[in-house]
């Protein structure tokens, strides 16, 4: 069992990592960026996917890239690109039951709205298990990768690196967690977006010290001494 009895605080990513990353839901957040981009600066539907793509690499985010660059207001995107269909979540007892069990403060830690998070927690029936949400706004639009997002975070709780664990899809946004010494989790995907790594050759994965396919059965599977 992977040993995380030192760990009191728990950050968890939210996209594709909360729930399943082959659902129809971030096919709809990347599908409205994309609209977003095509009716803001006149781009047919290719070139908008690359100004995308090329925001996010060059960014962390595609909303950090359009703040940067144009000076876009950041409220009337997050509405725009969160504006989607949740019916296919609902509540997963599996991941509720999993969540439980965990001792301590648990986050979800998101490049995306509170709102958003607010809205898919529920629907999944997890949103009970949070004590706290940290969003793109509350770390001032500086999104993960950056590592100033991080260490606001684990001020927040006062707690040092080492008890921490953070879960996330992307191995990028696990660089910096892992060099502030948190105990990482990458809940892999086979898209090529989930394997790119950040200042790091994408074939180097120390930062990376557990990967699991779905994050309910790993936190089931995980030493956490006495249970809560």
């Amino acid at each position: 069992m992977p040993d995380f009895r030192h760990i009191d605080t728990w950050l968890f990513d939210l996209d594709n990592t909360l729930y399943d990353a082959n659902s129809g839901v971030f096919p709809q957040i990347d599908r409205n960026m994309k609209r977003f981009l095509m009716a803001e600066f006149g781009l047919p539907e290719e070139a908008a996917h690359a100004y995308q793509k090329e925001l996010y690499r060059d960014y962390g985010t595609t909303l950090s890239g359009l703040m940067t660059r144009h000076n876009l207001d950041p409220a009337r995107y997050l509405h725009h690109v969160h504006d989607i269909d949740l019916a296919e979540l609902g509540p997963d007892e599996y991941l509720i039951a999993a969540l439980k069990r965990l001792p301590g403060r648990k986050a979800i830690f998101t490049n995306a709205s509170a709102r958003h998070a607010e809205n898919v927690a529920a629907k999944l029936g997890i949103l009970d298990q949070f004590d706290a949400i940290f969003d793109i706004v509350s770390v001032d639009y500086q999104p993960k990768p950056h590592i100033s997002a991080y260490e606001k975070t684990l001020r927040h709780y006062g707690v040092e690196g080492r008890r921490a664990a953070m879960f996330e899809d992307l191995k990028r946004n696990l660089v910096p967690a892992a060099a502030l010494g948190m105990t990482t989790v990458w809940i892999a995907n086979d898209a090529a977006w989930s394997h790119a790594n950040a200042g790091v050759p994408d074939d180097i994965d120390d930062h990376v010290h557990h990967t699991a396919a779905a994050l309910s059965h790993f936190l089931h599977s995980i030493d956490i001494g006495a249970e809560p």
